[in-house]
């Protein structure tokens, strides 16, 4: 398979209208488009009955304690685990193509709750549900499409990897509020093939 998006370049930087957070000279962030970027497949494998879109970002610190904190740094080579910024499953087999804003278009204080996307998928819960827990005005159940918003204070450039898989089921066996790890357990024995795309992103000025 092959994924393509004129949006988003790989291994280059993400543009900050397709994420959750951008720069803000004066408070380090603020909250930004939130746009879910175009993304096209092809040489799709015989036998594909679904596909399965995931974003998820690598290099989240382990540890919240001094996220986002003045006169605090995260080390680059801090432990580190996986956060899942979007989550779709069931797309349709006729669908190769997301186009620009159709899973997402701004950012939904407490979260998308009827995520937009092609008709028949579904779309699981994403970390910004633990993350802005206890937040006010933003804590919530976050379904769908939301970009990235890496800690202004991160010594470590964070990747997305844009993924698409190609099942040879049509439909996944999920509870209705699955997310990203639990999607995954169960393509396992599923995934005829897949493609991905990396783009990159920072909040923090220091960080090329």
């Amino acid at each position: 398979m092959q994924l393509d998006s004129r949006d988003i370049a790989d291994r280059q930087p993400i543009p900050p209208r397709f994420a959750f957070g951008r720069p803000d000279p004066e408070n380090h962030m603020a909250l930004s488009d939130n746009v879910s970027p175009h993304l096209a497949w092809t040489a799709v494998p015989e036998g594909t009955r679904s596909f399965a879109v995931v974003c998820v970002d690598p290099d989240v610190p382990s540890r919240a304690d001094d996220v986002n904190t003045e006169g605090k740094t995260l080390p680059a080579d801090m432990p580190r685990v996986d956060f899942f910024h979007w989550v779709m499953v069931d797309v349709p087999v006729d669908v190769q193509t997301l186009e620009t804003g159709e899973c997402s278009d701004g950012v939904t204080p407490a979260g998308k709750q009827n995520p937009p996307g092609p008709p028949g998928a579904r779309q699981g819960l994403n970390n910004y549900t633990q993350f802005l827990a206890g937040v006010e005005d933003l804590e919530g159940r976050y379904f769908g499409y939301d970009g990235p918003c890496p800690p202004w204070n991160d010594e470590r450039l964070h990747h997305y990897h844009f993924t698409v898989y190609a099942l040879d089921v049509e439909k996944l066996d999920l509870p209705a509020d699955f997310d990203g790890p639990t999607a995954l357990e169960a393509m396992q024995g599923h995934v005829l093939d897949q493609a991905t795309l990396t783009g990159t992103y920072t909040l923090n000025p220091e960080v090329g």
